[in-house]
């Protein structure tokens, strides 16, 4: 089992202010997304890839109000309603990231040993400029992120993986830093993916420092 991290996920409570967020604080505008009709969302995207962190891109989410009620709970708890009170109150979050696996039901089986439930592993969609990108991705039934978002969610890419197609944003991720009161149990979870991470214990934290146009900035859930 191995597995790598793929993506990290802010939230917003608009994708307007998702971008104004990421122009004030990474000093760029964000590339393009798209639509994702199976949840209801809709995205921006930037590579964030670096040597340590290959193929790692930055999303920007938010619920889609020109888009039908998907008749499921959304991935990343973007139903929570302390969450979106939050997003709100406080404006755009780091609230999570996705590992990358090249076998997701084995790696939710994986963490079943451990007593996790990652949830069913589901086929999304989404149309690009280059065509269908396709993925499997894992969403529990009530769209929970688990571990205060610090257990990632996992995907698997089809053919074509996202960040091959973004340039250079003039933006890499330099460290990736987990904290939480359950060290031990993340820990463990981590590790069933094939993920060796140090997680220390202390309230729940996820950290990231990027390298910017701006400088370092380090942001924090």
């Amino acid at each position: 089992m191995s597995a790598q991290l793929d993506h990290l996920v802010v939230a917003a409570a608009t994708l307007d202010e998702g971008v104004a967020w990421c122009e004030a604080t990474l000093g760029i505008t964000p590339g393009p997304g798209g639509q994702h009709a199976l949840m209801g969302t809709h995205n921006r995207l930037f590579s964030i890839a670096s040597a340590d962190f290959p193929l790692a891109y930055f999303e920007i989410i938010a619920i889609d109000p020109a888009a039908p009620d998907p008749g499921r709970r959304r991935w990343f708890d973007l139903d929570d309603e302390a969450l979106q009170a939050r997003l709100r109150r406080e404006g755009p979050q780091l609230v999570h990231w996705v590992a990358r696996v090249n076998d997701a039901p084995a790696a939710v089986t994986a963490l079943h040993t451990q007593n996790i439930d990652r949830g069913e592993v589901i086929a999304a969609s989404r149309p690009t400029a280059q065509g269908l990108l396709q993925w499997k991705i894992t969403v529990r039934p009530d769209g929970q992120r688990l571990f205060d978002g610090l257990l990632p969610t996992l995907i698997q890419w089809g053919d074509v993986h996202p960040a091959a197609a973004m340039p250079p944003s003039g933006i890499t991720l330099a460290a990736l830093e987990l904290q939480h009161p359950q060290a031990e149990g993340l820990t463990t979870g981590l590790q069933a993916i094939g993920l060796a991470l140090p997680v220390r214990p202390g309230p729940a934290r996820l950290r990231v420092r990027l390298q910017t146009p701006l400088g370092p900035v380090d942001i924090c859930s």
